[in-house]
């Protein structure tokens, strides 16, 4: 019976199992607080399950347009900055803002994000006696922790304008486009032009991408985005563990973000994205993890050198 082979148990193992669930608990609170840019990931996701279950679906148009904006920072800085001003659109640290020439207004309140601190960190074995070829391998920086530090938006200081800000495509995807093509044959990804995919704009085959000749060239730019997604995504063992809605919705937020960071209107994110996740925090915080690389992938092979280092300025923190 069940009962009768749990009940010849001895306390002995109870008490491992005690002991060891309380180890995994502490380990995981000691871990939560080494990094805390998963508890600003959290507190973000909750944030947007929270504005999506009132059906306030702007937020999450809000954090990919934050994608969009600060590709260069990591995942868990682009939620905390979405979280905290969502009308953001360039930040920098104060010193940064202050060498180009502006201040932060008196009164305003910084963005608090997280820096990593790098570090030498050596064992117990480090003190005998070893090598200077040795000495200098162990003594290769590492990652120790994170720092919080305070960034502040372009519209939160005063002072010399900035070229750079002032720069817009107004719809035109320009020379976009063909760098996008040169990055698919990078990756090894035919493209094709066939009206038999019709009434399809775009298909991924695995290796190959299909297009609907004849689209206006923004509708193609982003069809070809949303078809490349779909390539870096959805052709790997990933896709087993996704569904068709989720693998559309995926696609369509990548080519969101980079359609608008290059200056394309496209209109807000549907509100149908979250429908799938019913209320799943873990799987939306994975699924928005992967968008995030999927568009910063994109944007930075298609992205202009010039462009890429003022961005790069802005970027201080990663």
């Amino acid at each position: 019976m069940p009962y009768a082979s749990s009940h010849k148990a001895t306390t002995a193992p109870h008490s491992k199992n005690a002991a060891s669930a309380n180890a995994t608990i502490d380990q995981q609170r000691n871990t939560q607080r080494e990094n805390p840019t998963q508890q600003a990931i959290k507190q973000a996701v909750d944030f947007l399950l929270e504005q999506l279950a009132a059906d306030k679906s702007e937020t999450l148009s809000t954090y990919l347009a934050a994608m969009a904006r600060f590709h260069k920072y990591s995942f868990g800085n682009i939620m905390a900055i979405a979280r905290q001003r969502p009308t953001a659109t360039h930040v920098a640290g104060f010193h940064t803002w202050k060498e180009l020439g502006r201040f932060v207004k008196r009164g305003e309140k910084g963005i608090q994000i997280f820096a990593p601190m790098m570090g030498k960190r050596r064992t117990k074995d480090d003190n005998n006696q070893r090598s200077k070829q040795d000495d200098n391998a162990k003594a290769a920086p590492v990652l120790i922790g994170f720092r919080a530090v305070y960034v502040f938006d372009y519209t939160q200081t005063e002072g010399a304008e900035l070229p750079e800000m002032e720069h817009s495509i107004n719809g035109e995807v320009g020379e976009h486009r063909n760098r996008l093509i040169a990055f698919l044959d990078s990756q090894n990804i035919a493209l094709e032009y066939s009206e038999e995919i019709a009434p399809a704009l775009g298909v991924s085959y695995g290796g190959r991408i299909a297009l609907l000749p004849g689209q206006q060239k923004a509708e193609e730019f982003t069809t070809l985005v949303h078809e490349l997604a779909h390539e870096l995504l959805h052709k790997t063992e990933r896709r087993t563990g996704t569904t068709t809605t989720m693998r559309e919705t995926e696609a369509e937020a990548v080519a969101f973000i980079v359609g608008q960071a290059i200056g394309l209107e496209m209109g807000t994110a549907s509100s149908d994205y979250i429908q799938m996740y019913a209320g799943n925090a873990e799987l939306l915080t994975e699924s928005l993890h992967v968008i995030q690389q999927t568009s910063a992938l994109i944007l930075d092979a298609i992205q202009p050198r010039s462009d890429a280092q003022a961005n790069q300025s802005f970027a201080e923190v990663a």
